[in-house]
């Protein structure tokens, strides 16, 4: 089947690129919105004492949060191609505000189970926002943008956990949400204020548009590539930052939810190097710097093996976690965006729904091997799954000669 021809935007065409000011725009609201998909994480102690829950019962918040974001992108990103995208954010910014207030409100773990879900389903902004500054930005500068955009993103994943962990610790976990259903809404109305109304780049009709995602993922190896490192790298994170609550209140050091957030404060130094690996992806072949994140993030995990007797391994294992995990995944964003510009919505759906659906694997697998193996099971966990992503690194070592790929860009 043949898409419709895409439809002409002067923002690819202005020579111009993307300001400052709206890539700033953009970053912030990226990094607002992706928190609340992390809010939980440190909190997770606390709500499972709530609702007198085992470790393995309340992780599946974290995990239905993940499968609810996955399912989401693959529902509502690609509509980013075909509709005005300012009004879609908004409308997007209003429903997660109201789901925000169900998961306040949760009076029991199931109705929690699904708040959790409905947060991920509706919090997709970012991911509509990602292609979109891809899209503005000048092909020489495409991977600085980009990486500039995702700091934004990477630095709300990670001050969500610091803020829910004081906020939580201070004044209860539903207190969180409440304040974040709040910004939700706030953002709704400066953004649609703000933002430039945008062209749909296709005339496809949506049914064409979903059927159009297999074929992307036929046509090109490099996404096959990146989707699958992609899912490894964020499963592997996703075992570390759901089970550390956990490990943090026990001994050796049993400290409180608040002390848990402050490590994603730290992981702020491993999401800077964000934008320096969108760069380097923009001056050399990114499958090369791909190769070398993924051997630092797999050295994360033998740093986390000796948390138990030094602090400091803990927290440099931290810095490296997030380093290795973010650069790996701008750097495949900044080469996947590349494949076919009018659909970079498609793409992107493709990337981020296997990333986090990886994610959500690793929610899971975090939970699950801390409660039956404990620390050194959820550092076994997360090193087997950074190692099956350098194994998809190794074995498509020669990927890249579909017609029209051109891996070193």
């Amino acid at each position: 089947m043949q898409m419709s021809q895409p439809v002409a935007n002067a923002a690819d065409h202005s020579g111009e690129g993307i300001s400052r000011g709206l890539i700033l725009l953009l970053a912030t609201t990226s990094g607002l919105a992706v928190a609340n998909l992390y809010y939980n994480q440190p909190l997770l102690a606390d709500i499972g004492r709530t609702f007198g829950a085992t470790s393995n019962a309340v992780g599946y918040v974290s995990m239905l949060t993940q499968i609810g974001y996955a399912l989401g992108m693959l529902l509502f990103v690609p509509l980013g191609d075909i509709r005005e995208r300012r009004t879609l954010i908004t409308l997007l910014l209003i429903l997660v505000s109201l789901s925000l207030v169900g998961f306040a409100t949760s009076q029991s773990l199931m109705w929690m189970y699904i708040a959790s879900f409905a947060v991920g389903i509706t919090t997709v902004v970012p991911q509509i926002i990602v292609p979109f500054s891809a899209q503005l930005a000048l092909p020489a500068e495409r991977g600085k943008v980009i990486g500039t955009v995702m700091s934004g993103l990477l630095f709300g994943i990670l001050l969500a956990r610091t803020v829910s962990g004081f906020i939580g610790d201070f004044f209860g976990w539903r207190s969180m949400y409440w304040i974040a259903a709040a910004i939700m809404l706030v953002l709704a109305f400066v953004l649609y204020r703000l933002l430039p109304e945008t062209k749909p780049e296709t005339t496809a009709s949506y049914t064409d548009l979903l059927r159009s995602i297999g074929q992307l993922v036929r046509k090109y190896s490099t996404l096959r590539e990146a989707s699958l490192i992609g899912a490894c790298m964020f499963a592997a994170f996703s075992v570390f930052w759901t089970s550390l609550a956990f490990f943090l209140e026990g001994p050796p050091y049993h400290y409180s939810s608040a002390i848990a957030g402050l490590f994603g404060l730290i992981g702020v130094a491993g999401a800077a190097g964000a934008p320096l690996a969108g760069r380097l992806s923009d001056r050399m072949p990114p499958k090369r710097i791909i190769g070398f994140l993924i051997l630092l993030t797999l050295a994360s995990y033998g740093l986390f093996g000796l948390a138990g007797v030094s602090l400091w391994s803990l927290i440099a294992g931290v810095i490296v976690l997030d380093l290795g995990v973010q650069g790996t995944q701008v750097s495949n964003q900044a080469r996947i965006y590349a494949l076919e510009p009018a659909a970079r919505s498609r793409i992107n759906t493709v990337f981020m729904v296997s990333t986090f659906t990886g994610g959500a694997l690793g929610s899971s697998l975090g939970s699950y091997a801390w409660q039956h193996w404990g620390w050194s099971g959820v550092c076994w966990t997360g090193g087997i799954l950074v190692a099956a992503g350098f194994a998809v690194w190794v074995v498509h070592k020669g990927g890249g000669n579909n017609r029209g790929e051109n891996e070193s860009r």
